[in-house]
């Protein structure tokens, strides 16, 4: 089965040999995720996952940060109606579920910053590499919301359940270089062009690889995250969604947008 790549204009999806690169590519809004955008990475994950062309998929961000996490006014619209946190629910669900799923191995660049839902897409992938200077982060807390759209299901399983408590519970960033070196991800480089030379060898390495080896392998180790997220997402999307229309999340979006700090009463 193949598929024709030129219909996504949300991100953008190349098929550059056997490599699929999905961009993130709206470096003037720091790559926010929006729900479209969530809705069109699951597609290209999807159709990797059936696509005999592909052999390695490649997850990066135009511009100077991978990507800076939500879209805040789509976190206000949602606060004013929560209904609209519930329709996209699924999609969040999906977008967890697809990327664990796919067969082909991921290779994820990350630099700059990775933020929320912008960590947890790169964290999902196989072999993640990001500059040293890259701040990752999952500030959910800090804006009154529950990590319960993947970051609560892959921090523990990537760097311990001691380690993921401290950077959950607090909202503080990990740099990329100290990430590496606790497990969060597979390796850091000094500059954005070693990172880019890292990942790309890997890429050539698993595109040029015994595929089928390479595949059960993945689907081996993946299979406790994917039983894991299976149990977790539903409740961790549920508590959040819970959260979506506390008090203390709605004034931190309009202290965000007011330029403000907010006043958190517990709420």
């Amino acid at each position: 089965m193949t598929f024709d790549y030129s219909r996504f204009d949300r991100i953008k999806v190349e098929l550059d040999g056997a490599a699929l690169r999905i961009t993130l590519n709206n470096p003037e809004k720091r790559n926010i995720i929006t729900d479209p955008v969530n809705e069109q990475i699951s597609d290209a994950f999807q159709a990797a996952s059936f696509d005999e062309r592909v052999r390695v998929v490649v997850l990066a961000g135009e511009g100077k940060v991978f990507c800076g996490g939500g879209d805040f006014a789509q976190m206000k619209r949602k606060v004013d109606d929560p209904g609209q946190f519930f329709k996209n629910l699924w999609g969040s669900r999906r977008l967890v579920y697809t990327v664990l799923d796919c067969p082909k191995p991921t290779v994820a660049k990350v630099h700059g910053a990775a933020m929320g839902l912008g960590a947890t897409l790169p964290l999902l992938c196989d072999l993640v590499i990001a500059t040293d200077d890259t701040k990752i982060a999952d500030p959910h807390v800090n804006i009154g919301l529950v990590a319960g759209d993947g970051g609560s299901l892959i921090w523990p399983q990537q760097m311990g359940y001691a380690k993921a408590r401290k950077f959950l519970l607090l909202g503080e960033p990990i740099l990329g270089k100290d990430a590496a070196e606790l497990g969060l991800i597979a390796e850091s480089a000094p500059t954005f062009e070693a990172m880019q030379e890292i990942a790309e060898r890997w890429v050539t390495k698993l595109a040029n690889s015994a595929s089928n080896a390479i595949y059960g392998t993945k689907t081996a180790i993946n299979q406790p995250l994917r039983q894991l997220a299976q149990s977790m997402m539903d409740a961790g999307m549920a508590y959040e969604g819970l959260s979506n229309i506390s008090r203390d999340h709605a004034e931190a979006i309009d202290a965000i947008l007011e330029k403000r700090s907010p006043t958190f009463t517990g709420d």
